[in-house]
């Protein structure tokens, strides 16, 4: 059986979501060097360690092992992605894509029994890619995620030494906040829900990582004209943060995505040798003020320029970071923002896909 699903391909994250499922799975986008672990005791849940060999005629690099997501984010080797960094290009992308589509084959009990000891899932996906990457990278982006694909899970606990075929067998390809809007506009079962933004000029500011997107979405269609993407996203401070707190404190995080979860939990303390604590909110709180400034500023000059655009929503990992202090910045002009806004755009995906190819319909 082929499962239809959503995979938001995020240079902090990856998301994924079933056709029929609430729960998103996580995978933080990191990876670090793999090697025969020394395990004292075995983590609880198989997400905490996802030890993988990857095979597939994507990767420049076949038959690696490495160590994806929560397992990477402390290790003094991991890989974040940079700026410089294309997602529909990038290795270590496809390698968390690959490892979650995996792990949700075998924990949904989705696989198919193949021969020996190799079991297979197969999947028609729904994806994105930023407003500047779209036109150019869009065809090589899908070609890459198509065909099979093969992951063997090796200390994962659970998992040990199981090996899947994961067989992409369709595509679409959509515009990141452009599919958050589809998501918000439509039921599950892709009728029309707000006719507010499905009929209306709806501007966008979705705030990933290393980019920030500004679609325009005129009844349900990207203006050509209007739509626009800049390189810097939420990570750029993430950045100022740890290197001001490392100077202060001498205390270092080993990952940006380690300080994204402090705070996103809102843990602002950090324990320092000796006992000590101190608390970082200040530095966090003069680097995502001028983060807040800088949004603000390119959502007045797009509104400017399209002054049809009847509201903006502000999207994404980072809206959810910035809200308090995008609202402060912004003053009297009016922003909306959504709950969960870092999933609107996986679930937007797996709709297009069920609407583009599952019954042909354009969108």
């Amino acid at each position: 059986m082929i499962k239809l699903a959503g995979i938001d391909i995020g240079n902090d994250s990856i998301k994924l979501v079933l056709d029929g499922s609430r729960e998103p799975l996580v995978i933080p986008n990191i990876i670090a060097p793999g090697y025969e672990r020394h395990i004292l005791q075995e983590e609880d849940l198989p997400w905490k360690a996802l030890d993988v060999v990857i095979y597939s005629p994507s990767l420049s690099q076949r038959n690696q092992r490495y160590f994806v997501g929560q397992l990477a984010l402390e290790h003094e080797d991991n890989l974040e992605l940079e700026d410089t960094d294309n997602k529909a290009l990038s290795d270590q992308s496809l390698i968390v894509a690959l490892t979650a589509l995996a792990y949700q084959g075998l924990t949904n009990q989705g696989v198919n029994p193949g021969y020996g000891n190799v079991d297979e899932v197969e999947y028609t996906l729904g994806t994105g890619l930023p407003v500047r990457s779209f036109p150019k990278y869009s065809q090589t982006f899908e070609h890459r995620l198509l065909g099979e694909h093969e992951v063997t899970f090796l200390s994962t606990p659970q998992f040990h030494n199981r090996k899947i075929k994961v067989s992409i067998r369709k595509v679409a390809v959509s515009i990141e906040g452009a599919a958050a809007m589809f998501h918000m506009a439509t039921h599950d079962s892709l009728q029309v829900k707000d006719e507010e933004i499905y009929n209306g000029c709806i501007g966008v500011c979705e705030i990933g990582a290393l980019t920030t997107d500004f679609p325009v979405i005129k009844r349900m269609a990207i203006d050509n004209h209007f739509s626009h993407g800049e390189q810097i996203g939420i990570a750029t401070y993430l950045d100022a943060i740890i290197r001001d707190v490392e100077d202060a404190y001498g205390h270092l995080f080993p990952s940006r995505a380690k300080l994204a979860q402090r705070v996103k939990n809102r843990q602002f303390t950090i324990q320092l040798p000796g006992e000590g604590q101190v608390d970082i909110r200040p530095i966090v709180d003069l680097h995502f003020r001028r983060a807040a400034v800088r949004m603000v500023e390119m959502i007045k000059k797009r509104w400017r320029k399209c002054p049809d655009i009847q509201c903006f929503y502000v999207i994404g990992g980072g809206a959810s970071a910035l809200k308090p202090y995008i609202q402060d910045a912004a003053g009297a002009m009016k922003l909306r923002f959504t709950n969960d806004s870092e999933f609107l755009n996986v679930n937007g995906y797996l709709k297009v896909a069920k609407s583009r190819l599952n019954q042909s319909v354009p969108v």
